[in-house]
């Protein structure tokens, strides 16, 4: 449920971008991190359910109004979590799971 930095590699944009891990250390042994990329807040974004909107507090600490993109779930290698920036409080991170 942490925010942190994952740089790109490959043909992708070349810069640091920011994303929510979603999985839990227990969960299997491969060094991986499933992620939810984020991104800048659109209202257009708001009648997608698949973005979740992000409010920025003290605990997950973003500089502006921003979405979790559920469609962009994937998975990382942990060294590309380069940097903690914040987390994500249990009423957000209930968006994500839904009964």
């Amino acid at each position: 449920m942490a925010c942190f930095a994952c740089p790109t590699v490959g043909a992708e944009i070349k810069k640091t971008r920011p994303a929510i891990v979603v999985n839990d250390n227990t969960l299997g042994r491969l060094p991986l991190k499933i992620i939810v990329p984020v991104t800048d807040w659109k209202d257009r974004y708001a009648v997608a359910p698949w973005m979740v909107k992000i409010i920025p507090d003290r605990q997950n600490k973003p500089t502006k109004d921003s979405s979790a993109d559920c469609f962009q779930i994937h998975s990382v290698a942990e060294e590309r979590c380069v940097k903690r920036l914040g987390q994500v409080a249990m009423t957000l991170w209930t968006k994500f799971v839904k009964p």
